[in-house]
């Protein structure tokens, strides 16, 4: 009987069949790498959101998703056309009005929304109880929405078309955007909206 103890380094010589360590190690490295692409995180996911209508009530929609949505890790663009360029005009945004005529949650029958200056009165109702309840302004919602990453588009059409002065919108706002642009932000993204 024999004593002897297999040679260490007979363990790390190739046989025909297996691979050596070397090559192990190297596989083992591609197959790290190759998961860590696959399971890499590309960004988050992605919101599009069309806004076209530009009253005090219309305005909130857009932004309130935009904002919570970028607090969840979403990369967020909102494309304003038509109207909707109003909630990124820095005046403009300031004197949003309410319509009450034809809103059928207005606690005003459509015979007296209809009358001059009614919606001067439900728009100031609305600023007030949206002050009552400490409800963040358009001003603030867009601006901590900029503050947190998310992209407002400016129509270009629609500029043109309604004679818009790019100098008055918020500053971030990106103008020169088309309706391919947003099409194709919308097909790239998880989520899409038209409010």
């Amino acid at each position: 009987m024999s004593m002897d103890t297999p040679d260490a380094s007979a363990d790390d010589a190739p046989t025909d069949d297996a691979p050596s360590r070397a090559e192990l190690a190297a596989r083992v490295d591609e197959l790290e790498e190759a998961l860590a692409e696959a399971t890499a995180d590309d960004g988050g996911k992605k919101m599009s959101i069309i806004a076209t209508k530009g009253t005090l009530d219309m305005a909130y929609p857009p932004l309130i998703l935009a904002s919570t949505a970028a607090a969840f890790g979403y990369e967020v663009t909102v494309f304003h056309t038509f109207w909707g360029l109003d909630i990124l005009h820095e005046e403009r945004s300031k004197n949003l009005q309410l319509s009450s005529v034809g809103n059928p949650n207005m606690p005003v029958p459509n015979t007296v929304a209809a009358l001059p200056g009614m919606d001067r009165v439900t728009t100031k109702m609305m600023e007030r109880r949206i002050s009552d309840n400490d409800t963040a302004t358009i001003e603030e919602l867009l601006e901590t929405s900029l503050d947190m990453g998310v992209e407002f588009q400016a129509c270009q059409m629609t500029i043109d078309l309604m004679d818009y002065d790019e100098d008055n919108f918020y500053d971030g706002v990106t103008t020169g955007v088309g309706a391919a642009t947003a099409l194709q932000d919308m097909a790239e993204a998880d989520i899409q909206l038209l409010v």
